[in-house]
């Protein structure tokens, strides 16, 4: 049996895990925006499978419509297809149906950047991004771009409100990736905005320069992996950010639990 075949028996009770279907998932998980292009060897040291393995698996997902070859790049690239994927997970939500509205009147009141992300791994990806702050940010955040979990707020707030198990795992994936003074910086930073959502719903970062961001988690059933923030280009600081801003986020948090609530 090939290293591709199979499945694994993750316990009793518990339907088997198809490891041929997982590393697929994980060669399209390798691309990310900003590159088009991955030969085998960029997606082995993306994913850490295998030459071999990774070329059995393209033939497969080349097959069903998933990546298309340039055999002058001797590369991959994803198939028109799979924005399919995307686009029905946007339309489909019923959380951004009705979250999006609000979220655009607050935008356009406050004259802020409100966001709505959701946990992935290690990152936070934005389900909805509503850009009107009163001046141009560093860079502007689209509907499914990633944000790193360790260093936002979005990613503090949901670190907030996981398992103290799952939150050390991820802290050891963090840690790992820097050395001990910067860590010990930042698990402090991570600790104290895991504090913060605890005693006042919300936290704070600024990881980009004049840009400070507030987010609180939605705790809404199905969308326990969904935080709300609110952000804006500033010379304030984080704290007189909070005074002006973290009611209206709350504030903004409840009105999506009620119209959400409406649904059951």
């Amino acid at each position: 049996m090939s290293e591709d075949d199979g499945f694994d028996t993750p316990g009793a009770g518990k339907a088997p895990i198809n490891r041929s279907l997982e590393r697929g998932l994980e060669i399209l998980r390798a691309f990310r925006a900003g590159t088009e292009y991955l030969g085998n060897g960029d997606i082995s040291e993306r994913t850490g499978l295998s030459k071999s393995t990774i070329s059995r698996l393209t033939q497969t997902l080349i097959h069903s419509g998933m990546l298309v070859y340039d055999g002058q790049r001797s590369a991959y690239r994803l198939a028109p297809a799979t924005l399919c994927f995307g686009n029905a997970m946007y339309n489909s939500s019923s959380l951004i149906h009705l979250a999006a509205p609000l979220m655009r009147e607050a935008a356009q009141t406050l004259k802020v950047n409100v966001g709505l992300a959701a946990a992935d791994r290690d990152e936070m990806i934005y389900l909805e991004s509503i850009r009107l702050s009163r001046k141009n940010t560093p860079r502007t955040v689209q509907t499914g771009q990633r944000v790193p979990m360790e260093f936002t707020s979005l990613g503090r707030a949901y670190l907030a409100t996981i398992p103290a198990q799952k939150r050390q795992t991820l802290m050891e994936q963090f840690k790992s990736k820097r050395c001990d003074a910067r860590w010990k910086v930042l698990k402090t930073d991570i600790e104290e905005s895991c504090e913060s959502v605890r005693l006042r719903g919300y936290c704070a970062a600024s990881w980009q320069a004049e840009v400070v961001a507030i987010s609180t988690p939605l705790g809404i059933h199905n969308y326990k992996d969904h935080i709300l923030n609110i952000s804006l280009s500033t010379p304030q600081s984080i704290e007189a950010v909070l005074e002006q801003y973290a009611e209206h986020l709350l504030a903004l948090a409840d009105k999506i639990r009620a119209v959400v609530d409406t649904l059951d």
